[in-house]
């Protein structure tokens, strides 16, 4: 007697279960495994993936309450976005201008602009306008094929608007289908009260905002928040870098750091150090701590949009973070200053472009490697028993696509815990 379940996804051309490796990322030269099947079926209920396989051998075991057709087309998981500042308002199109004509992203930061320009529009925003501008870059998002999203506060730097960012992020968690995971980022840049006091505002981080934070969370997000640190030259130093993140972990906070985007203080080492879940940007990151995060279970997350954004030619140095051992993942960065993009697709292009990673490489490291940067690797980010039924069903054969074409979206039909959420 046949199995009772709500969904079977069938004539699939091209299937990429993309597994998971000795239950966790895919590491160094293993980045890349696929899982590919050809002639399968993925077999869903109660939102989550009961088996993937051979298509007459599944259609004989499974008796399914609806049937999907994949029309011959590329199944794969769920895209995930394991780093973005996508709750924001404003824009910042004009320092782009600036930006064109030569004047640096660090010189227009110590003008008054950059983070601090958002920041400033992101204070004054009415809460509901907060949340219907991050809206619909999330929708984007899940129109370009991305169903869990990491979504960072950090443009407030004062406890109000920081908590307020916090409350978009669960509000839209609770209203759109995509599963959203909020970080703390209060340490993004200093305001411009504490230009001349920066260690007072690492003060008020750890003595006022990180217990706000804390609270929050207790009821509103039990599963817990990360705390991020922008950890560069010009925002904060590796010493305040430590001193909360320690704080952030004796609330219990899961961590994370932006690191080695412009200058290398340390930050990488650091990561693996604290454990951190992940190391964000590492583009200038040295050796020695490319080989230490190589050796740890930090998730060295690059971040190619932005770079891109900001016309600079130096990217992550990928294949070396790969020779040493490191898991690898890839996220959009979207953010209104250096990298306005909600393509995870386009992320891969970069990255096989860029990075130089393969086009297998690229889906793994935006799929079951981005899900163990924000530590959703045993939910989401790969088609296994057990996992959430979050896959996508793409305009294309094969998967060399996702990475070959750019500049539009090749997502035809998107499934979240097992419901069709989108169809172009």
């Amino acid at each position: 007697m046949s199995e009772r379940i709500d969904l079977l996804v069938v004539n699939i051309g091209q299937l990429c279960t993309v597994p998971a490796h000795n239950g966790g990322p895919q590491r160094g030269a293993a980045l890349g495994d696929l899982g590919l099947l050809s002639g399968a079926a993925v077999a869903i209920r109660e939102g989550l993936v009961v088996a993937t396989g051979d298509e007459a051998a599944l259609r004989s075991q499974y008796t399914a309450e609806q049937t999907l057709d994949a029309g011959g087309m590329l199944v794969t998981p769920g895209l995930v976005d394991p780093h973005t500042h996508v709750i924001w308002a404003g824009d910042r199109a004009d320092e782009f201008e600036r930006r064109i004509a030569g004047v640096t992203y660090q010189q227009i930061m110590a003008e008054g602009g950059g983070i601090n320009r958002t920041v400033r529009a992101t204070r004054a925003a009415d809460p509901q306008a907060l949340v219907a501008q991050s809206r619909e870059r999330l929708r984007i998002m899940l129109t370009h094929g991305t169903t869990t999203v990491e979504c960072k506060s950090g443009y407030g730097l004062e406890t109000r608007t920081e908590i307020a960012m916090l409350e978009a992020i669960a509000a839209l968690d609770a209203e759109l289908p995509l599963d959203l995971v909020p970080t703390f980022l209060g340490a993004h840049a200093i305001p411009p009260e504490y230009a001349d006091d920066p260690d007072g505002y690492v003060d008020l981080l750890i003595g006022e905002m990180l217990p706000a934070v804390a609270e929050w969370a207790a009821v509103r997000w039990p599963e817990g928040v990360f705390c991020d640190v922008f950890c560069e030259v010009g925002a904060f130093s590796l010493a305040q870098t430590r001193r909360i993140l320690e704080a952030a972990r004796g609330y219990g906070m899961p961590l994370k750091l932006h690191v080695d985007e412009f200058e290398p203080l340390g930050g990488a080492r650091l990561a693996a150090e604290l454990g951190a879940v992940s190391a964000d940007h590492i583009v200038v990151t040295p050796e020695d701590e490319i080989e230490a995060l190589g050796r740890s279970n930090t998730v060295a997350v690059s971040l190619p949009p932005t770079p891109f954004g900001l016309a600079h030619t130096r990217y992550t140095p990928a294949r070396r973070f790969l020779a040493a051992g490191a898991a690898l993942a890839i996220a959009t960065d979207c953010n209104p200053g250096t990298g306005w993009n909600e393509s995870m697709a386009f992320v891969m292009a970069l990255a096989t472009r860029y990075l130089r990673l393969t086009p297998a490489e690229a889906l793994a490291a935006a799929t079951v490697n981005a899900a163990y940067a924000i530590g959703r690797g045993h939910q989401v980010g790969s088609l296994e028993p057990g996992k959430q039924a979050d896959l996508v069903i793409w305009q294309v054969p094969a998967y060399p696509h996702l990475s070959y074409r750019f500049g539009s979206s090749l997502a035809q039909t998107v499934v979240k815990r097992g419901q069709v959420v989108f169809t172009a």
